[in-house]
């Protein structure tokens, strides 16, 4: 896995000259705020009015490299405004600069919002700018010197050195989990096969301390233990590079385990639907559907690079492909799942929350015996949650997770890192009832909560549902949805995968 650009700070602007770009990112208009270079916007905007009221770059010699960028984030006073406002101002700057030619731009803050909401405002604006540098897996291996840009730095008045090297640490590991989740998502259907997926976590987490990693890639036994996730690979068994995985990852922390994080990631290389096939040119972009668990072992990358304390995280990531064969699973069969419930199948175009099932089932084995569990689920799962909640990853909790406040919780450090979330709340239309054939029906068709009626089944089917409130072990479990946020204007054809819920996760669990 090539690396991203190293991320520097530089406390004083008189020792850059190893960065040859700076980007002024302005959160006031008129140029009213103090930055290098401001003798030459001055005059540019006698011009130009444009100048400190959107992009533009200018030759000022007494910046590194003599190039400015400059730009500005609108607004930030209105009740629709938030911090991702430095975030799209930084990205196309970021693009301006490397477009220009610099290789080692220095990105400037020259004052901060008093509003708190934009505490994290430098950490949002480096992520955004690595999101813009990121280059697809697949055009890096084709091309290498398709990334140009070698290091990034970053300077606020506000920030001393301690403060600096914090973010950098920080950001560097929110990067490098994220980078490892668009590496993942990204990637055609034979690129990331499930065997080549599997291979490269492995790659990912050779030699990282604390991480024990082993890879189930004997079918007799996914067959056996993973029945649910199994049932979507049928087709798939005449086919060995396509054949299926399930990828555990277990990164234990230092000293006593305060809290033991449970995570199952839908990791479907490629759904044509199953037997249920897609139509209507709706195939396209579904190598994307395995982006929950990329981010899974992004985020378990974070975990173990910022060398947490006091933490234990155990990820699954059941990897299939949902092809057409003799041998496909096909509606009204009745497959018994890992925790003993039964399952009918309705539709084989939902096979994410089968995959998941299993995952979450084998997790609950751990959650019961570990030290205040969390468990949690992350697919691309419904479209309906796309629908429900435009751009935003959909939360949807148990009763244990709703007294904690867990979704709340993460939906306000989300809001303050720029990874936004919508919370949406499980009831008693999301359960329906089986029968003396089943005890869980897998798909409801047509019906308006279909977001919420998949995680509902996924709690059934894992057994999670045995342990919630009246449970005497309840356990908290939240299931995120980011069919919305996978990708870059939810466009799973062309847009960049985000690596999305990396960075909320990692603030709320683990900073």
């Amino acid at each position: 896995m090539s690396q991203a650009p190293t991320l520097h700070f530089v406390p004083n602007l008189d020792s850059s000259s190893d960065f040859d770009a700076l980007v002024v990112v302005l959160s006031v208009a008129d140029l009213a705020e103090d930055f290098p270079g401001k003798d030459v916007a001055a005059l540019a905007k006698t011009v130009d009015k444009k100048v400190g009221a959107s992009l533009t770059i200018h030759h000022a010699p007494s910046v590194p490299g003599s190039r400015l960028v400059i730009c500005y984030t609108g607004l930030l006073t209105r009740d629709v405004d938030d911090v991702r406002r430095y975030a799209e101002a930084v990205k196309p700057a970021i693009a301006r600069a490397n477009a220009a030619g610099a290789i080692a731009p220095l990105i400037y803050f020259p004052s901060k919002p008093t509003d708190s909401s934009y505490e994290k405002l430098v950490e949002v604006s480096l992520l955004a700018a690595y999101q813009d540098l990121y280059v697809n897996l697949q055009g890096r291996e084709f091309n290498p010197s398709l990334e140009t840009v070698q290091k990034l730095g970053f300077n606020a008045p506000w920030i001393n050195q301690e403060t600096g090297d914090n973010i950098a640490t920080v950001v560097s590991a929110i990067e490098k989990g994220k980078r490892l989740g668009r590496d993942l998502g990204g990637p055609d259907p034979e690129r990331m096969a499930p065997p080549k997926f599997a291979e490269y976590v492995k790659n990912a987490f050779e030699n990282v301390p604390g991480v024990k990693l082993s890879i189930i890639e004997d079918q007799e036994v996914l067959r056996k233990e993973y029945p649910l996730l199994h049932s979507v690979a049928r087709a798939d068994n005449l086919v060995p590079r396509h054949h299926a995985r399930v990828v555990r990852i277990e990164y234990t922390g230092e000293g006593e385990i305060e809290q033991t994080l449970l995570l199952a990631g839908k990791g479907v290389t490629y759904d044509c639907g199953g037997v249920d096939v897609k139509v209507g040119g709706s195939m396209h972009g579904m190598s994307r559907d395995k982006c929950g668990a990329a981010n899974v072992a992004g985020f378990v990358l974070t975990t173990a690079l910022l060398k947490t304390k006091n933490v234990k995280v155990i990820a699954e990531l059941g990897v299939v492909r949902n092809s057409v064969g003799a041998d496909s699973f096909v509606s009204d069969e009745i497959i018994v799942g890992h925790s003993g419930v039964r399952v009918r199948i309705v539709n084989t175009d939902a096979e994410g929350r089968l995959v998941l099932a299993d995952c979450l089932s084998h997790l609950l084995i751990d959650a019961k015996q570990s030290p205040n569990p969390k468990m949690f689920s992350m697919a691309t799962l419904t479209g309906h949650a796309v629908n429900a909640w435009g751009p935003y990853t959909a939360l949807v909790e148990n009763g244990p997770s709703k007294k904690l406040g867990l979704s709340r919780s993460i939906q306000e450090v989300g809001e303050s890192w720029g990874d936004a979330f919508e919370v949406s709340s499980y009831r008693r239309e999301d359960v329906l009832p089986g029968d003396v054939t089943h005890d869980v029906v897998q798909h409801m068709a047509g019906k308006p909560r279909g977001h919420q009626f998949a995680a509902g089944f996924l709690m059934i089917a894992s057994g999670i549902a045995k342990h919630g409130r009246e449970s005497t072990q309840p356990i908290p479990y939240v299931h995120l949805d980011i069919a919305p946020s996978a990708t870059e204007n939810m466009d799973n054809v062309n847009g960049k995968p985000t690596g999305c819920t990396v960075a909320a996760l990692t603030a709320k669990f683990l900073l």
